[in-house]
């Protein structure tokens, strides 16, 4: 890996594919276009996984985050709790 591919990750939302974008983030439900180009933008985005980790670990409930809506975050946070609890 080059030190050009690594973001710090204090730094992720500064190298965010959506920052600076006209997209809407934030469709309204039942918005299947708005959530197709947001997730467009997300697709290419290099810090993806970091936007993926903050959107569950700080339960973002509305928006798309790393591509997913809050229903896909909301399993992915359950799975992740679970196996928090299971692991201690």
């Amino acid at each position: 890996m080059t030190s050009e591919m690594f973001v710090p990750i204090e730094n992720w939302r500064e190298a965010a594919a959506c920052l600076g974008s006209d997209v809407n983030f934030f469709p309204a439900q039942g918005d299947n276009v708005g959530l197709d180009k947001a997730r467009a933008v997300c697709a290419g985005c290099p810090v993806s996984e970091e936007c993926l980790i903050y959107a569950i670990e700080t339960n973002q409930t509305e928006g798309v985050w790393s591509g997913t809506e809050p229903r896909e975050r909301g399993k992915l946070r359950r799975q992740w709790v679970r196996e928090l609890r299971q692991a201690s």
